[in-house]
């Protein structure tokens, strides 16, 4: 079972920046396409960390290896960055998949764009973290991302923003480890439908917001 995210801080460049930390009681199933961990293997935790605008370090997986360290994170986890504030986090439940989400929508593409324009330095980011409780196989959790990619596109459609995403979202599956495996996580499946509602739901409740960039916040 994966744990409701911990609001917590980590103090850099004089500032009290946020950042969420999930725990497994036990480790768990999971597909990433995050910074650290991505892939498909065994996972133990996830950390969705905000960075200021200016961010610019070339190393994200290895200043994410060492916020779990400070964090007493042991064993292989997930980690994520992204320049809103992970406190706006949105979480949604349907039919026992659980979903959170943080939705920074200031830089918006069309996925397959001809020709992408530079990009403005403006808030950006949708991360998606997804629990399902019951064990998919590979090819399920590969099918749930392209699942919650969908819904989150379709979240975006009807916010109205010009876009299928930002440049830099990613998403998150876990699930147990053991039990009787699902082959399939597509949109009409036994998990891949309430795994689209809830994304779709969380996308859609983040982004009505305004959402302001980290490095635009008051100091204090």
């Amino acid at each position: 079972m994966l744990s409701d995210p911990v609001l917590t801080t980590r103090r850099e460049d004089g500032r009290d920046v946020p950042l969420l930390v999930w725990r497994a009681d036990r480790p768990l199933r999971a597909v990433s396409s995050a910074p650290l961990g991505g892939g498909i293997g065994v996972r133990r935790w996830v950390v969705n960390a905000t960075v200021p605008m200016s961010y610019a370090r070339d190393d994200p997986a290895d200043h994410l290896a060492e916020l779990a360290d400070r964090l007493g994170l042991d064993g292989p986890g997930v980690g994520l960055l992204t320049g809103v504030d992970v406190a706006e986090v949105v979480a949604r439940t349907d039919t026992g998949v659980r979903v959170w989400a943080t939705v920074g929508l200031g830089t918006p593409v069309w996925a397959a764009a001809p020709e992408p324009a530079a990009l403005a330095q403006r808030v950006g980011t949708v991360n998606i973290v997804v629990y399902v409780p019951a064990r998919l196989g590979d090819a399920a959790l590969v099918n749930a991302v392209a699942t919650a990619t969908e819904a989150k596109a379709q979240a975006i459609a009807e916010l109205g923003v010009p876009g299928t995403g930002t440049p830099t979202d990613a998403v998150t599956v876990l699930c147990p480890v053991d039990g009787p495996e699902s082959a399939y996580g597509g949109p009409r499946s036994t998990w891949g439908a309430p795994l689209a509602r809830a994304v779709h739901a969380a996308v859609a409740a983040g982004g009505a917001g305004t959402v302001v960039p980290w490095s635009d916040r008051p100091t204090g």
